[in-house]
């Protein structure tokens, strides 16, 4: 009788995304190294001007450039080119700490989650965010929580890991920033399991600037959000709007109401046409909003069966 094979140990890659990152990337790559000396490093080059590309493969990492502009771009290229069984992706700016990486990997390695963040909002410097960035951070945070009954607490956070069927799952719609709301909407709309552990953050060092814009950027995630809730939560979205229809129409209908009693005739005809005009734009709201929701768990259900099959057709 033939013995059960030992359990494979899972392949690991570091993923870093890189623009304008000469003053850092080498010690990243080196940090990186130092802590996972079995995972294959890789620097995403996003049209890099600077000598990013070439001192990251000084320190030994593999170079991919993507020539689309913007971290989404990035992020996509890297869920495709990536063929390790785990994958931690990570800034190449120096803020994020190699060593909490061990801890980032536990509840994946465990079985115990799809998708592991370090928050970075309890360990952190007054100079490692900019004005407005950690009150938008911990908005969106309410907005999804709210939405998807979860728990997340830093949803901007570039450090986070991924197992092989998370990344297959997630399709990257992102051009910008903006791309850490959808990996993150988009893993809870399919039932990912997500787990964070608190990681410090620090500050850049002398010479490195971040790329983010604080009102553009933050207007980006914002109508990102938007267009993900109407994607992946229809029946959230139409359904509140069609809630909002109805109470403006019972508002405006109050007056001509208390007429047609009285005086057993409408006199208020602009509220009496408001309100049934409210009361038909809710109802079509929640018409589509039920549609597209049927729609979508269809969705749902057809693209798990696609993934089952692809992961029963992968060679053990």
């Amino acid at each position: 009788m033939a013995l059960p094979s030992p359990p494979r140990t899972p392949s690991l890659a570091v993923a870093i995304p890189c623009y304008q990152e000469e003053k850092t990337i080498a010690q990243v790559v080196a940090d990186f190294k130092r802590e996972l000396p079995a995972a294959v490093v890789y620097v995403f080059d996003n049209n890099c001007t600077d000598r990013t590309a070439e001192f990251a493969r000084a320190a030994g990492a593999i170079v991919i450039r993507e020539k689309r502009q913007g971290k989404g771009h990035v992020v996509a290229t890297m869920f495709e080119v990536v063929r390790e069984d785990i994958l931690v992706m990570v800034d190449g700016d120096g803020t994020y700490d190699p060593t909490a990486v061990h801890r980032l990997l536990a509840p994946i390695l465990q079985g115990d989650a799809d998708m592991t963040v370090a928050a970075r909002l309890q360990q952190y410097s007054d100079k490692s965010f900019r004005k407005f960035h950690v009150a938008g951070n911990q908005m969106v945070c309410w907005i999804i929580n709210k939405i998807f009954h979860a728990d997340i607490s830093d949803i901007f956070s570039g450090y986070r890991a991924f197992t092989r069927e998370c990344m297959l799952a997630i399709p990257i719609t992102s051009r910008g920033f903006d791309v850490e709301t959808e990996l993150t909407v988009q893993s809870l709309y399919r039932g990912a399991v997500l787990r964070e552990i608190e990681a410090p953050y620090g500050e850049r060092p002398a010479g490195s600037f971040s790329k983010l814009r604080t009102l553009p950027d933050g207007i980006r995630v914002l109508l990102r959000l938007f267009l993900l809730m109407r994607a992946y939560k229809p029946l959230t979205l139409f359904g509140s709007l069609a809630i909002a229809c109805f109470l403006a129409a019972l508002a405006f209908a109050s007056l001509p109401l208390i007429e047609l009693v009285e005086y057993h005739r409408v006199i208020s005809r602009a509220s009496a046409i408001i309100a049934i005009s409210g009361f038909m734009l809710g109802s079509l709201c929640l018409a589509l909003g039920l549609v597209l929701s049927s729609v979508n768990q269809r969705l749902l259900e057809l693209e798990r069966v696609v993934i089952k099959r692809i992961q029963n057709s992968r060679p053990d």
